[in-house]
């Protein structure tokens, strides 16, 4: 049984226009009645209205359950036990653990629990490329996996096209899984729970399965689950990164003096929860009049962890010479402008390491389109009013993070947090959603979503309604498209075609559609530690005596850069460090800071080298791994049909991808084609026995 969703909420003036929720079938979690007044209602009312809502529903819930959600044996869902949600809550509190450590990615927990009811395991997914929670998870708890239940707080589907991470559960004799919330990506969503029932598992999914505890305890972990994942859901429903905006004010609305001065606003404890929120973002973004005036490091104040892209938007470049942010030494810079704007000053920042971006017109909007090509799952705007006001307009601005210090400061002139917005009068305010006060030292938090958003429910509300519109298109016999509902301000401007997408294949993270395709995805190769040249290209490495497991492609790649065609490598101890990093984001950005700071290190014949190392070592990782070689042999024509286009995503990289302005080389995409035409030649049917070092990777 299928409900409508409620309509969404939408600013009350016609001035600012931001996109909305469309209303679409959707799962029982958001079984809604027709012209449910809910989202209209702000705070607290609001809240209620929709806790009400779902009291009044929940007898459609359960009726549907029964009827529609059976397992393959024909039995009817167990429900979600108040012991369930416990485990849920922990299998979401260990998804986060690993923020701030490494680059954003999907949050992933694995709780595994025997028959019995005491715990097996406690597992996460530490990084982009490293070992599933789920298989982490299983190798702990052998041989007691059988008959138990493993607890996830997001649906299975860290790496698109391999289903390692199942066939763990599967095997182990894995009873019973219960879920949190479905994958918010379109390629993963539902997929795995399907294969697991396809194999007789019993799945439960909160706010799908009848629960019996209170309806604050499931919607309270329920929210659990949501927040772990909130950057993922903004990135698979906006097709943008959550954008958030943080400042800090006084009382009566300042950001800093008349004069400028803003040195402190805050107190200590307010800035530490920004570091905090910095570790926990892929990028910071200022405008040029912050680095004038403030000359920021935007760094976390820590060692080690994530040390997320500074980004400086600035039309005509007027910087100064000098500034901390040009010092890359610490974390990477990303200038972005306008074509054509001082190329001087650009080639000065480019020598220091500075990465410099033109645009042909900047905006908000084309920074978060850019970073949402790149990967970028969360982006904290830390600019100023003038910045932050067209921001807001634009809809780029998802969530705010408001520090409210108890001090005045007075000034007509004085700065405040956004600039004009055009509003004239008080309807046109736009309304805080969810909004959340906390106690940080001496200030107050303010959090809370914008309408862009209408934060992480709303987001899966619209996603699951897209994904039974798929259903529905594939029962009647009709072509659907697997991308994500755009909820983007500009969604109508699309960067490609959809004529475009069914000719090529586009792949960049791990965790997004052909993810299997990456060089960070979770393979290991076995290859010799030896410099690869031409002439040993077509020898078999791995029967070498000098042959080693790399923990991915990104790995071995990395790491011949600095091996030496000389006889004995003075550059062991970079090799072994690049080798021994714990994920293939850490090997590329050891690799990358010692080819920029010890030049002298990187072998001499590198440029001409590279091709013949990444085609090794992509050989080696197809032919190894079944899950990626199907997936690359999926891109093959049929017949006489030539294959898809593949092209890797990455908007930066103009050598092995194809930049942000599509006029890169794509040497991975070409050399990926290469390797499928040798795959079919071969008819390569069963991949080589695994080695007992790389059973159990993803």
């Amino acid at each position: 049984m299928l409900f409508r969703a409620p309509p969404p909420e939408a600013p009350s003036s016609s001035a600012h226009t931001h996109h909305q929720l469309p209303g679409a079938q959707i799962s029982h979690r958001h079984c809604a009645l027709k012209n449910d007044p809910a989202r209209s209602i702000p705070g607290q009312n609001r809240r209620n209205d929709i806790k009400q809502r779902r009291r009044n529903l929940k007898k459609c819930l359960h009726k549907a359950t029964q009827v529609s959600a059976q397992h393959t044996n024909g039995t009817p869902k167990a429900g979600i036990t108040g012991t369930d949600l416990k485990h849920l809550t922990r299998a979401a509190e260990l998804a986060d653990s690993s923020a701030g450590v490494s680059q954003p990615h999907p949050n992933s927990g694995c709780v595994l629990v025997h028959a019995d009811g005491s715990v097996l395991s406690e597992t996460y997914l530490t990084a982009q490329g490293t070992t599933s929670a789920e298989v982490q998870a299983v190798a702990a708890a052998q041989p007691q996996c059988s008959g138990s239940t493993a607890y996830l707080n997001l649906e299975t589907g860290d790496c698109h096209g391999d289903s390692t991470s199942l066939s763990a559960l599967i095997q182990a004799g894995v009873r019973r899984v219960v879920i949190g919330i479905r994958h918010p990506l379109a390629h993963c969503r539902g997929a795995a729970i399907q294969e697991l029932r396809q194999h007789g598992l019993q799945v439960d999914v909160l706010g799908e399965a009848p629960c019996f505890e209170s309806t604050g305890w499931e919607d309270s972990t329920l929210q659990k689950c949501f927040v772990a994942n909130e950057a993922l859901l903004h990135r698979a429903a906006t097709q943008r990164p959550l954008s958030i905006f943080k400042y800090a004010m006084t009382m009566d609305g300042k950001i800093a003096t008349s004069m400028g001065h803003s040195a402190w606003v805050s107190s200590p404890a307010s800035r530490q929860q920004v570091f905090e929120t910095r570790a926990r973002s892929d990028a910071v973004i200022v405008g040029g009049q912050t680095v004038r005036l403030d000359n920021p490091r935007l760094t976390t104040r820590r060692e080690g962890g994530h040390m997320p892209m500074r980004i400086v938007m600035s039309r005509t470049l007027d910087l100064q010479e000098e500034a901390n942010l040009w010092d890359v030494s610490v974390a990477p810079t990303i200038v972005m402008t306008q074509r054509g704007a001082r190329t001087d000053f650009q080639q000065k920042l480019r020598a220091r390491g500075v990465e410099v971006v033109e645009f042909d017109f900047l905006t908000p909007h084309a920074v978060a389109a850019y970073c949402y090509d790149r990967g970028f799952l969360q982006c904290l705007w830390e600019c100023g009013g003038t910045l932050a006001a067209p921001a807001i307009a634009a809809g780029v601005i998802h969530k705010t993070l408001a520090f409210i210090a108890p001090k005045l400061i007075g000034g007509v002139r004085a700065p405040s947090p956004v600039g004009e917005l055009g509003n004239v009068e008080m309807t046109q305010a736009l309304s805080i959603i969810e909004p959340h006060w906390q106690g940080i030292g001496q200030d107050m938090l303010l959090t809370g979503y914008l309408p862009a958003s209408g934060g992480p429910e709303a987001l899966d509300a619209a996603l699951s309604g897209h994904h039974l519109q798929l259903a529905a298109q594939q029962s009647n016999g009709t072509s659907p498209s697997s991308s994500a509902p755009d909820l983007s301000p500009r969604g109508k401007d699309r960067r490609r075609s959809q004529s475009d997408s069914n000719k090529a294949v586009h792949f960049y993270k791990a965790w997004d559609e052909y993810g299997a395709l990456s060089n960070f995805s979770c393979h290991p190769i076995r290859l010799s530690q030896e410099p690869m040249t031409d002439a040993s290209t077509s020898q078999n490495c791995t029967d070498t005596d000098d042959w080693r497991e790399w923990r991915s492609v990104e790995h071995y790649y990395q790491a011949q850069k600095f091996a030496s065609t000389s006889g004995a490598s003075a550059n062991a101890a970079i090799i072994e460090m690049v080798a021994e990093a714990a994920s293939p984001e850490e090997a590329a950005r050891l690799g990358r800071r010692h080819q920029r700071l010890q030049p002298a290190a990187v072998r001499p014949d590198w440029d001409q080298a590279k091709l013949q190392v990444m085609l090794a070592a992509l050989r080696v990782k197809f032919i190894t791994h079944e899950g990626p070689r199907k997936l690359l042999l999926s891109t093959a024509g049929q017949g006489t049909a030539p294959g898809r286009l593949l092209q890797e995503r990455s908007p930066s990289d103009f050598f092995w991808a194809k930049g942000h302005d599509g006029t890169g080389s794509n040497h991975l995409g070409r050399l990926l084609m290469q390797v499928r035409e040798e795959l079919l030649q071969q008819q390569v049917q069963v991949s080589p026995t695994p080695l007992p070092e790389m059973v159990g990777q993803t």
